[in-house]
């Protein structure tokens, strides 16, 4: 069964940490790129951070230096580690893979 599960959101005060989970079936994660995307209230889904198969990541401007993207291979799970977290963090965050997407876990951010 082809499938991605996110876990690890919740409700956070500004400046604390999360670390999302998300769990892919071997289908969707080996050999492939990871990524976590985001969706806020009234806006687009943007990519948050990436992890090639070999290791290598990018990120969007906003969270550099704040976030980071990591992948078990043994365990068929990528991370996003979230430290530093602002209000405009808040959203929806999904994890993907190939064509495929998780349900999404909301991140919660309050001032």
């Amino acid at each position: 069964q082809v499938q991605l599960v996110e876990s690890g959101g919740g409700l956070v005060q500004a400046g604390g940490s999360l670390r999302l989970s998300c769990a892919a079936s071997e289908r969707i994660f080996t050999f492939n790129t990871m990524a976590w995307y985001r969706q806020a209230p009234g806006k687009q889904r943007e990519l948050v951070a990436a992890i090639t198969s070999g290791g290598s990541t990018n990120y969007a401007d906003s969270v550099k230096g704040r976030f980071t993207i990591s992948r078990d291979n043994a365990k068929n799970t990528v991370y996003l580690q979230m430290n530093s977290l602002k209000p405009e963090d808040t959203a929806v965050y999904y994890c993907n893979g190939q064509v495929f997407w998780g349900r999404g876990t909301q991140v919660t951010v309050s001032s």
